[in-house]
Formats: C-alpha cells, sequence, structure tokens
C-alpha cells in the first residue's frame, strides 16, 4: 500500500511524505503507482523550477519514499499559490484512495 502522509502546522500544509508500492499490480504496470508518481513529480517541478521556492526533497527509490517540505519565510502570494497547489493534491490523492481504497492511505500529521 502506499502511504502519503501530510504534513501540517495548524491549518498550513508544510509538506508532504509518501512511502510504499501500491501493489496494484507488476513494477510497471501499476497505474496507481503511476498516478502517485505523476503527480509528486508535478507538485515538485512546480513548487521548485517554476515558483522557484528550494522545498527540499527527500527520495529513496528502492523503498519507494519521497518527502517534500516546502520552506518558511515565503511571500505572501507564493504562500498562497503553495497552499493552493499542496490542498489540490489532497484532494487528488483522497480521491485516488475513493477509487483504490486497498491501495493507497492518506493520512494528515
Amino acid at each position: 500500500m502506499t502511504t502519503v502522509r501530510f504534513l501540517t502546522e495548524g491549518s498550513r500544509i508544510t509538506g508532504f511524505e509518501v512511502s510504499g508500492h501500491s501493489g496494484y499490480a507488476e513494477a510497471g504496470s501499476d497505474i496507481v503507482c503511476a498516478a502517485v508518481t505523476s503527480a509528486v513529480r508535478l507538485v515538485e517541478a512546480t513548487i521548485n523550477d517554476v515558483f522557484g521556492l528550494a522545498a527540499t526533497v527527500k527520495v529513496r527509490e528502492k523503498s519507494g519514499f519521497i518527502s517534500l517540505r516546502i520552506p518558511g519565510g515565503l511571500s505572501d502570494r507564493d504562500e498562497h499559490a503553495v497552499q493552493g497547489l499542496l490542498s489540490g493534491l489532497m484532494l487528488y490523492f483522497a480521491e485516488l484512495h475513493d477509487e483504490y481504497p486497498d491501495n493507497v492511505e492518506v493520512l494528515e500529521a
């Protein structure tokens, strides 16, 4: 199962951790893992490459782990944009869980 944990401080989402493999299908054919990976890569690229905010990213491919932490001290504009993006990601993963409840778990910490 893939577990997605959103990290929060009050109502602010400060990042997320994704761990595990969904187990929906064999590696290379797993549409659930592909959906998770694609969404995570899109958010990371948007935050770091489009917004230029230098979020901290850690990856351990063999264990299927990736984490992202957004920096503090963002401008109001950047904070609003990043929170919208992370809220959208949370909604996307919640909907993915609804479709594949045995393969994706979403938590807030």
